[in-house]
């Protein structure tokens, strides 16, 4: 039997309740590795990987020789990183004579690998090979968009299976509102052929349109690179349908008594029970009480005062 071990700190608490399946789940991390041998090109493009997602992103540099993701056996040291990192989405590059300049991208459900996506990387321009204005250059962290622009992403199973990966691997946390102002970034993917992709990295400039909306102008700065897909390996049935499940939320209690007009808003109902003013209990100290028995002692004093004068008399 294996021994369950539970946090003994309240910092290990924490982590546990950050790692802890939630109903609407935060920004996926990325872990970045490489293999045992890689080349200067993709030493250089999983750096600047890492550059654009620095602040959800780790990051190791050290070789690894047991990482073989397609094989198996080979993906244990994987998932051990990944559960280790606390990430779901991994980059791992390796170079080699059949396949040089080889980019693995993969995404792991309960931190085993769930789907795998083989890219070769060809036609590689780093951001310092691309002159802009400095001004305009995206900010870290900054929410993107995402362009994928050819009929291939809809219709080639490959180009399908790179765009969830991609795009789970560039979208960073989901959110429902976004600022215009605050986007000033977009990765363009654009489907060459039905296996190569050409992927760069572009600065949004706003301008001045005449109307309400402003005109946006694409200014590349890098990295930009052509992906030449090789190998990919679909989650089975089993796992895709475990891995899609969602709670229900908890139904919210009906509400008695209440209805909702378009024009007047929220309309309430309040019942108020019949109030038998007979039955009521008068406080001792009332003033009307007080009142009365004034009036009262005055009416007795004065009708006394009446019966001795009559007897004087």
């Amino acid at each position: 039997m294996l021994e369950i071990k539970t946090a003994k700190t309240r910092r290990g608490k924490r982590e546990l309740e950050k790692r802890a399946p939630k109903l609407v789940e935060s920004g996926k991390k990325t872990l970045i590795l490489h293999g045992t041998k890689t080349s200067g090109v993709l030493n250089a493009v999983l750096t600047q990987i890492f550059q654009l997602k620095k602040e959800s992103a780790v990051k190791y540099s050290r070789k690894n020789e047991n990482i073989k993701p397609f094989e198996s056996g080979g993906e244990t040291s994987l998932e051990f990183f990944s559960l280790k990192t606390d990430c779901s989405i991994f980059v791992y590059g390796s170079h080699s004579k059949k396949r040089p300049d080889n980019l693995v991208i993969g995404r792991t459900y309960d931190h085993h690998i769930y789907d795998l996506v083989e890219v070769g990387v060809e036609n590689f321009k780093p951001m310092e090979s691309f002159n802009y204005d400095k001004k305009i250059a995206p900010k870290e962290g900054s929410k993107p968009l995402i362009a994928f622009i050819g009929e291939g992403f809809e219709n080639v199973e490959e180009l399908k299976h790179l765009k969830e990966v991609l795009l789970d691997l560039l979208r960073g946390e989901v959110v429902e509102n976004l600022n215009l102002a605050g986007v000033d970034r977009a990765y363009v993917c654009s489907a060459v052929s039905p296996n190569r992709v050409f992927f760069t990295h572009c600065a949004l400039r706003l301008k001045k349109s005449g109307t309400v909306v402003p005109r946006m102008e694409l200014v590349e700065v890098g990295p930009s690179m052509d992906l030449v897909i090789r190998r990919h390996r679909l989650p089975n049935d089993g796992l895709r349908k475990e891995a899609m499940k969602t709670s229900r939320e908890k139904p919210k209690k009906k509400e008695k008594n209440v209805k909702k007009d378009v024009l007047q808003g929220k309309i309430g109902n309040i019942y108020v029970p019949d109030q038998k003013i007979g039955e009521m209990a008068l406080p001792n100290k009332s003033k009307g009480v007080k009142r009365e028995r004034r009036e009262a002692k005055r009416k007795n004093h004065g009708d006394e005062h009446a019966k001795r004068r009559k007897e004087d008399a």
